[in-house]
């Protein structure tokens, strides 16, 4: 999914080696594309794709960071790839409060130019996998390290703390402080720029009226619907509140007849869940203890009452919910805050709301039967499905042989679930 902007103030020409001879520079296309979150497997992809249309097209592309860092390899070696484009790939750390962690300051350090926007924060290096902030990744480093010397560029910088804008300017992490990308165009202007297909100058002028010539052709990119989900599903607080309210759903659906829309709904939350669960690590022991207090739970609910499988559950559940992700880098940790409301909120509907939902069901079926045997009157045609009106209540009927028209006389011979059964009742006359 892409939109295009012309800015008739902006414009950006990217001419190898000198200046020199030049008429103009023509228009290039800026790809400006957002990278917000983890770094996982869709994003990592993403970029990737991004990258190679950029490298067709001859554009520069602009990445607008705000990541704690990776999740798994992915993204890790996502760094060498921008250290490896034969266009400029300019990495701005923005708007404040953005930050560039982990593998995200990889992705400053291999990029041509690397900016930060004041109040922004870079760093620090460790932990690159926020999903697993113990695993190391052993000859990662070198091999984006062997990029930058490969394109001529300056020594991998490896910063140990987090740094404020203002330190890594000072400390050369960064090239360039910009509050906006616009105003970054306009700083970097000048500048040459290493590339892997050579050292490049950027030329970007502000163009203050027709006679300087055209704007620059921005594309501001995203992930588009389907990969923006499943990139926002993959964290442990989506996937944990995706698993609990999807049980939730399907819990409910097990107390009515049939299977309605929060069965579906519960299967598709399920399904998002399983897929995060395929990218961030898990525990399964702690899930399993969370699948099964769940499953303690409902079987209370069915058995109509508040006991010691409640009791249990609500304690198992709990339980699985700190274990499941408790690996996991503080970035992405499952607030303790959650758990507890989804702790209140699990005893509360299944220890109340489920069973009372369950019981007045069945007063309602109880009460449903005894109308068996009584005559009625259908207030609408029954088709074989209708509603009819018995002992002064309006009910859905169903018809047991062929349509029945409206305002015939019926007599009630079954339920079936909440639906009573009915049938035409003979003339006496």
């Amino acid at each position: 999914m892409r939109r295009a902007l012309l800015l008739p103030l902006l414009a950006l020409a990217l001419l190898p080696g000198s200046p020199a001879g030049a008429q103009g520079p023509s228009p290039t296309p800026v790809e400006v594309v957002k990278v917000d979150g983890a770094l996982d497997r869709i994003v990592a992809g993403y970029l990737e794709e991004v990258l190679r249309e950029a490298e067709g097209a001859g554009a520069v592309v602009v990445l607008q960071l705000d990541t704690p860092g990776a999740l798994g390899r992915s993204g890790v070696a996502l760094a060498e790839r921008v250290a490896r484009a034969t266009v400029p790939v300019v990495t701005w750390v923005g708007p404040a409060p953005a930050r560039a962690s982990g593998a995200g300051l990889l992705l400053v350090a291999a990029s041509s130019v690397a900016a930060v926007s004041p109040g922004s924060q870079t760093g620090p290096l460790d932990p690159l996998d926020v999903a697993r902030p113990a695993a190391r990744f052993p000859g990662i480093l070198a091999r984006v390290a062997e990029a930058l010397r490969a394109r001529g560029d300056g020594e991998l910088e490896l910063v140990d703390r987090p740094l404020t804008a203002q330190e890594a300017l000072d400390l050369g992490v960064a090239d360039v402080a910009a509050a906006s990308v616009p105003e970054l165009l306009g700083r970097i202007d000048g500048r040459v720029v290493p590339t892997a297909a050579g050292r490049v100058r950027l030329a970007t002028r502000v163009a203050t009226s027709p006679e300087e010539g055209p704007g620059v052709e921005v594309l501001f990119r995203d992930l588009g619907p389907v990969r923006r989900i499943l990139h926002g599903v993959a964290t442990p607080t989506a996937i944990y509140l995706l698993l609990v309210l999807g049980l939730a759903a399907l819990a409910f659906e097990s107390t009515q007849p049939g299977f309605g829309f929060a069965g579906v709904s519960g299967v598709a939350l399920l399904g998002l869940a399983a897929y995060g669960l395929t990218v961030v690590p898990t525990s399964w022991a702690g899930l399993a203890l969370l699948g099964l207090g769940v499953g303690a739970m409902i079987l209370d609910v069915h058995l109509r009452r508040l006991g010691p499988l409640t009791y249990g559950g609500l304690a198992g559940f709990a339980a699985g919910s700190w274990l499941a992700w408790r690996g996991v880098g503080d970035a992405i940790d499952l607030s303790t805050w959650v758990v507890a409301l989804a702790v209140v909120g699990s005893f509360l509907f299944y220890g109340f709301a489920l069973t009372v939902a369950l019981r007045s069901r069945e007063r309602i079926v109880s009460a449903r039967h005894g109308l068996i045997g009584l005559v009625g009157e259908a207030r609408g045609d029954l088709a074989p499905e209708g509603p009819v009106f018995v002992k002064g209540t309006l009910w859905r009927g169903r018809s047991a042989d062929g349509p029945i028209p409206k305002g015939t006389r019926i007599r009630v011979r079954g339920v079936d679930g909440l639906i009573l059964k009915v049938e035409p009742e003979p003339d006496d006359g």
